[in-house]
């Protein structure tokens, strides 16, 4: 049987975990006159939530939730229960090295000795096949790597004691919205195929990633061994350290930046940051009537067209019909143009809310607006692709306005 796991590096470059941004300054003559939202009433049948209702404000921070306990949670054969160690204190995940091999002890040293690194610790990173759908996993070590992860899934005992066991924790997203069952087994495909049992819903927190299994769990599914080294290190210092870090690693590993200083909002890039200009006019059409076009069509968990959708799936297969190539997840999609304040809302800009009370500043829905306070979406399972008064309650995370040259060096990293 074929191995089916796909290494989280092609070329070297990050897959599909990081939130990458790239050089170079907006082109002139690109502007376009602003659609401030209006207050028109809906068309006629449309009624539905603005935003997938997964969690809120009132939510936010909550215990994790997680599966009852039991004395084999997902253990595999040969992996014993296995203590984890309290949580003592929470590390910011500033950058991520990965290789498409093993990287030795002599590289996780080297890593952690390089000024302003605060902590380094070896995972395994990759792209494995969940329920027959290629997912963004970690592999690592319960008492190590939670301190890494989002408050409230870093200080969940059970969620860490379920993943040393040999079960798996899912985002909460993936959870909710693919309607996994806690406590139930899912499909995993590696180097053989398993049944690994959920153990809770959790969100890492980092792009893209969206299930956590311990190491032997990892390896025994093909992984390489300590293929990753995840680093904390103040964020003001991400961009130089990345440089510096690229310097000592061997060759084949690559090093991405895990967080990107932004100003107004948690999503878009800083202008100096975003490259080629925005999309032309015929490119915003283009896209917008592809999206309109998929209006009725179902909501599928990572779907991404042409008959079903995930939210992200639809702005992804939308933009693609007007030639912009996006990478796939929403908190990917956010740093593919600069920020944009809502008073200059323009059709076609992008609207990201937080949704997720376990990671409450993670980036989980987007939407495409359409102009005059409309956006069109894909909510959430037992709804369709509809168009809805754009929101912009204390879910909002903030809007961003499509550079395609942007998106498509984000997309080459990421894809």
């Amino acid at each position: 049987m074929p191995v089916l796991v796909s290494l989280v590096v092609v070329t070297g470059t990050v897959v599909g975990l990081v939130l990458a941004t790239a050089g170079g300054k907006p082109a002139a003559g690109t502007e376009r006159s602003p659609v401030v939202p209006g207050s028109g009433s809906a068309p006629a049948g449309i009624a539905a939530p603005v935003v997938p209702l997964l969690g809120g404000t009132t939510e936010a921070g909550r215990a994790v939730p997680v599966a009852p306990a039991s004395p084999a949670a997902g253990a595999g054969p040969g992996v014993p229960s296995v203590k984890v160690a309290p949580l003592r204190g929470l590390r910011q995940a500033g950058l991520l090295v990965v290789a498409p091999f093993s990287l030795s002890r002599h590289v996780l040293i080297t890593v952690s000795r390089q000024p302003g690194v605060t902590s380094a610790d070896p995972i395994e990173a990759a792209k494995v096949k969940i329920n027959g759908t290629y997912t963004a996993v970690l592999g690592v070590d319960p008492s190590t790597f939670r301190a890494y992860a989002a408050r409230a899934t870093a200080a969940s005992d059970p969620l860490w004691q379920g993943v040393a066991a040999g079960g798996v924790a899912v985002s909460y997203t993936m959870g909710k919205l693919d309607r996994l069952s806690l406590g139930g087994a899912i499909n995993v495909t590696g180097i053989r195929p398993e049944r690994l049992r959920v153990v809770a819903f959790g969100t890492v927190g980092i792009g893209g990633v969206d299930a956590v299994v311990s190491d032997s769990i990892a390896r025994s599914l093909g992984m390489p061994a300590a293929n990753a080294i995840v680093i904390s290190a103040p964020p003001a210092s991400v961009a130089s350290l990345a440089a510096t870090i690229k310097g000592v690693l061997p060759r084949g590993a690559a090093v991405e930046p895990l967080v990107t200083l932004v100003t107004e909002s948690t999503a878009g890039v800083a202008p100096s940051a975003a490259g080629g200009g925005a999309m032309t006019a015929a490119q915003l059409t283009a896209a917008l009537r592809a999206a309109e076009s998929k209006r009725g069509l179902p909501y599928v968990w990572g779907a991404a067209g042409p008959d079903s959708f995930d939210c992200s799936g639809l702005v992804q297969w939308s933009f693609a019909q007007a030639g912009v190539r996006m990478p796939r997840v929403a908190a990917d999609q956010a740093r593919t143009g600069p920020a944009v304040q809502v008073s200059q809302l323009e059709p076609g800009d992008l609207l990201f809310y937080h949704t997720d009370p376990t990671a409450p500043g993670y980036i989980s829905h987007v939407a495409i607006y359409l102009g005059n306070g409309w956006m069109i979406q894909a909510p959430q399972p037992g709804l369709r692709v509809q168009v809805v008064p754009a929101n912009f309650g204390s879910q909002f995370a903030g809007a961003i306005r499509v550079y395609p040259q942007l998106a498509a060096e984000v997309a080459a990293g990421l894809a």
